[in-house]
């Protein structure tokens, strides 16, 4: 099985990885946007969107760097969480409440390593027009949630823990 590390800048935190990725999308919602001016990381990609290498997260194995991670929230009602590692504020997943994959910061592969997109999801925010050259989905599309369906199918509908980041940060 393929295996990929994936570190924060400093090399502080790593995660490997096994296995193909679930896909690839590039979000253009307003929480994502917001994420990355308050957190204040080049972590989108030129069109504004942020690309996301959704993994199972039993294929998500946290090496070092648990000390370094921080969970931060848009609002104490959020139900989505971006795990950055401090050391070097290091966005390095997103991960949603009760969620069984991880939506691992494309920003945070080696150059050019990072695998392209699949498709753009949640383009209804987007403030400018797309081009064409992926599938553009309004919000989720129909496939997008079926190959999250068919991931967690194939664990056996588990929901296994990465990390316990106790930590938050508030920015």
């Amino acid at each position: 099985m393929r295996m990929t590390e994936i570190t924060c800048t400093c090399g502080a935190v790593a995660l490997s990885l096994s296995g193909p990725p679930i896909l690839v999308a590039e979000c253009h919602c307003t929480s994502c946007r917001t994420a990355a001016d308050r957190l204040g990381v080049a972590i989108t990609e030129p069109n504004g969107g942020t690309r996301f290498v959704v993994q199972r997260k039993d294929r998500a194995v946290l090496q070092r760097g648990l000390e370094h991670l921080a969970a931060f929230r848009l609002t104490p009602q959020s139900g989505t969480q971006r795990i950055v590692a401090t050391c070097c504020n290091s966005p390095i997943w997103l991960q949603f409440k009760g969620g069984h994959w991880l939506s691992l910061y494309a920003a945070q592969w080696p150059d050019g390593a990072a695998p392209g997109p699949d498709l753009r999801t949640m383009t209804r925010d987007a403030p400018d027009k797309l081009p064409d050259d992926l599938p553009n989905a309004a919000t989720q599309s129909t496939g997008f949630m079926a190959r999250l369906l068919w991931a967690w199918i194939c664990m056996g509908f588990r929901n296994p823990p990465v990390a316990d980041v106790r930590r938050v940060l508030d920015v």
